[in-house]
């Protein structure tokens, strides 16, 4: 290793949170001032509030149900011109058969 290039480590930084909570860990800072720990966090003290502005889980909802749905009208539409298609297509080889035959009798 380089001498010179690295920082210096801290093994007993102290970590200050605003709410007041204090701990030690390692760093290359000597103290670290941070906003949030999980003493104070909404998400870690079970506060945390899921915010529902103007509906948008709802528009969600309707948006995927209406998702869910089309494909199946659309998968269903070209099962149904599929059939129609094979339909076709096999009474034209029936109509050919029958042509080839009476041609090979004749």
């Amino acid at each position: 290793m380089k001498k010179g290039i690295h920082p210096q480590y801290y093994p007993q930084a102290t970590v200050i949170c605003t709410c007041g909570n204090t701990w030690t860990t390692g760093s290359t800072k000597p103290v670290l001032r941070i906003e949030l720990c999980p003493k104070c966090h909404p998400f870690f003290t079970g506060e945390q509030k899921i915010v529902d502005t103007a509906g948008q889980v709802e528009r969600y909802m309707r948006r995927l149900e209406r998702a869910q749905a089309q494909p199946r009208k659309k998968k269903e539409e070209r099962r149904r011109k599929r059939l129609e298609r094979r339909a076709l297509l096999v009474e034209r080889e029936e109509g050919q058969e029958v042509a080839e035959t009476a041609e090979g009798e004749a």
